[in-house]
């Protein structure tokens, strides 16, 4: 999809274009409250911002609609070809790294009562895990700062990719 094309869809067909990158109602209202966009910069930078107000509770929120690092969404909506894309790195097919992203999924679970989520677009299984090992040792406050951040970086990706 284009910009041109996003800014002149109706409010609710823009929401649901640009909730696959986040589900997160405020940062998706306020995406398409924007509009119209001069251009992919004026965007990214008005879907940055919103992204850094979002509220633990809202990140929280958002988790819940994401794989854990290893697992695909099933089924072939938006998301889920995203998820796949984002997850290139790491090949299902190899059962070192399935029994290893399995084992740190748990134990990060376990510690932060919450799934890990990394960018893991562009990296690696191996930097994953290490990712993921260091991350585990992590103060709570701590990692979910570096959650957010990481969630920010998910979304921005996604809508760029989705309208450029």
């Amino acid at each position: 999809m284009q910009l041109e094309e996003f800014n002149a869809m109706t409010a609710a067909d823009a929401g649901d274009a640009v909730r696959p990158c986040v589900d997160i109602d405020s940062w998706v209202s306020g995406v398409v409250a924007g509009r119209p966009y001069a251009g992919l910069t004026d965007l990214l930078g008005n879907a940055d911002a919103l992204a850094r107000a979002w509220s633990p509770a809202e990140v929280e929120q958002a988790l819940a609609d994401h794989p854990r690092i290893g697992e695909r969404h099933a089924g072939s909506g938006t998301s889920a070809q995203m998820s796949g894309s984002e997850q290139a790195g790491v090949d299902p097919h190899d059962a070192d790294v399935q029994r290893r992203l399995a084992a740190g999924n748990a134990a990060y679970e376990e510690r932060f009562d919450r799934i890990y989520l990394v960018r893991a677009a562009g990296r690696s299984a191996e930097e994953i895990l290490a990712l993921l090992e260091e991350r585990l040792t992590h103060d709570p406050d701590t990692e979910l700062a570096v959650t957010t951040e990481q969630l920010r970086e998910i979304a921005l990706l996604r809508l760029e990719g989705l309208l450029s």
